[in-house]
């Protein structure tokens, strides 16, 4: 199959064994299946999702497995859809609309006729639909919509009842105090991450200083070791010689003594 349009790699087109292949039709099956309207009681969804958790735990133990971006990609769309379904079952839309936030769709097309992935249309979708849901509970309306013969009434009735617009009013604050908790929350983030990355480097320096001069240290101690073998090599030699001397030198004293006193002997007279 082809890459897809203004993808770097496909990763239909990259799968080199069954397992893939199977794990990658599933996973555009539950693609397609998010994106459909399901009813409240659909469980084959997470049942799917399950299987392609075990599938991917078995792609990644393989000796031939995909390049690690592919496994990414894969974990990527995974997650999103375990994260979609834990969202949906909360209870207050505003609860799923913040836990919608933070998912993370897939970059790249499942497959090469794509040519949005399908995980960003469903994040979309999801992201319209919990926000219709929350504006819905603050106006006090049902969710699915109106009959048409209300939308008929509210049209001959002319502009909004004083609630109605409180309540929109209500419901644009909300929408923003969210959005400000959001970038609040991005902000923290990013100076979280930037103070990570500022002691990360410092550690690294002091850590590479740190290398240097146990280096440096290592290179003295065994310079100062073969300086202590030497010398004391020349020592141990000193100390023969030393010896060596020392015993000639008492040795021929005890002679020339001996010898002294034999001569002594010989030539004094004796005492009468």
């Amino acid at each position: 199959m082809a890459p897809a349009e203004g993808a770097g790699y496909s990763p239909v087109a990259m799968a080199a064994s069954r397992l893939e292949l199977n794990l990658v039709r599933l996973l555009c099956r539950c693609e397609a299946m998010a994106a459909e309207k399901r009813d409240p009681d659909e469980w084959r969804l997470e049942k799917y999702v399950g299987a392609l958790e075990d599938m991917l735990q078995a792609l990644k133990a393989q000796a031939s497995k995909p390049a690690s971006e592919v496994i990414n990609e894969y974990s990527r769309k995974v997650d999103f859809l375990k994260g979609m379904l834990q969202a949906e079952k909360l209870t207050s839309s505003s609860e799923k609309a913040l836990a919608n936030q933070f998912l993370t769709p897939g970059r790249v097309p499942t497959m090469a006729r794509e040519r949005v992935p399908a995980t960003k249309t469903v994040h979309l979708q999801s992201r319209a639909r919990y926000t219709s849901e929350m504006r819905s509970e603050l106006l006090g309306t049902d969710s699915a919509g109106e009959p048409e013969q209300d939308l008929r009434k509210r049209r001959v009735a002319g502009p909004r009842p004083v609630d109605e617009k409180q309540s929109a009013a209500e419901l644009d604050l909300v929408l923003q105090r969210h959005q400000n908790l959001q970038e609040k929350l991005s902000e923290e983030m990013l100076d979280l991450a930037r103070s990570l990355k500022t002691n990360t480097l410092a550690a690294q320096s002091v850590i590479k200083k740190d290398n240097q001069t146990l280096s440096h240290s290592l290179k003295m101690a065994d310079q100062n070791l073969e300086k202590l073998k030497t010398e004391s090599e020349r020592l141990e030699q000193h100390a023969q010689k030393s010896v060596n001397w020392l015993l000639w030198a008492m040795l021929i004293i005890v002679c020339f003594i001996f010898i002294s006193m034999i001569l002594f002997i010989r030539i004094m007279p004796k005492l009468k």
